[in-house]
């Protein structure tokens, strides 16, 4: 595993730091070392939620590692299975992943967060596409945020290299949180410990069913999961969790939940 990734295991919790200096850039190589770790989280039933930070203070991703380009890594290259970052394309990812934004979020730095699940940021974070204006062009945003915002803000963000403060990306909804410097991964694990209260297979299940209607209609999503369509929400609906959810309810109690 690269010298760059520091991942710890905090009970229920993944959290993977990324650090490498000065800028926290990530090569295909780093990349797909990431999409291992991924990969890991999402295969361990003891995981529940994982938690992508930066190292420092000043970073959390500067983006595609440039001294890399220069050397002449290809830009459709092969960033492993994961894709950049590891896990915006890694496939069966049903478990949450927050970024815990604690700097600069820079070009696919930036980008990965628009595939995350939750975002909480630090409150001197900043985020910007410089790549046009590096005679490139993104992948991952142009792809999603004209799904996301105004067909006019998405262009502004992709085409002039504008830096977005936290509190500007969360009146977009494109942030959760916006807390004091500093506080960006404790706030990260509080969210991380209110998810872990719900069922495991409920969380698989409504991310399942997002990705997977993400281009249908409202129609062609009830013909989807009429059909059980979708392995995570049946498996979700044919659990003892479920059962366990709605005894504890009638019982006053906490549910405890198995993942079963």
């Amino acid at each position: 595993m690269s010298e760059y990734l520091h991942a710890v295991r905090n009970g229920e919790i993944f959290e993977i730091t990324l650090d490498k200096p000065k800028g926290n850039a990530v090569s295909a190589e780093l990349s797909s070392d990431m999409g291992k770790l991924f990969a890991e989280f999402r295969d361990d039933p003891s995981l529940r939620v994982a938690i992508l930070t930066g190292a420092g203070e000043k970073f959390f991703c500067g983006g595609w590692d440039l001294s890399s380009v220069a050397e002449g890594e290809e830009f459709i290259g092969d960033f492993g299975e994961g894709g950049f970052g590891g896990f915006i394309e890694l496939p069966n990812l049903n478990k949450p992943v927050i970024c815990a934004v604690n700097g600069y979020a820079i070009g696919a730095g930036f980008e990965m967060l628009l595939r995350s699940d939750f975002v909480v940021a630090d409150e001197s974070a900043q985020f910007w596409l410089p790549e046009a204006q590096l005679g490139v062009a993104p992948d991952v945003a142009t792809f999603l945020l004209p799904k996301l915002l105004p067909r006019q803000k998405a262009f502004s963000i992709l085409m002039t290299a504008q830096r977005l403060s936290a509190q500007e990306l969360m009146d977009l909804g494109l942030v959760n949180t916006v807390v004091p410097k500093g506080e960006a991964m404790s706030a990260a694990r509080e969210l991380a410990h209110e998810l872990i209260k719900a069922a495991p297979l409920s969380l698989a299940a409504i991310k399942e069913a997002i990705e997977l209607t993400e281009g249908l209609t409202f129609a062609e999503s009830y013909a989807a999961l009429r059909a059980k369509e979708w392995p995570a929400f049946m498996a979700m609906l044919d659990s003892k969790d479920a059962q366990e959810g709605a005894k504890a309810f009638l019982e006053g109690r906490a549910p405890e939940w198995t993942g079963q």
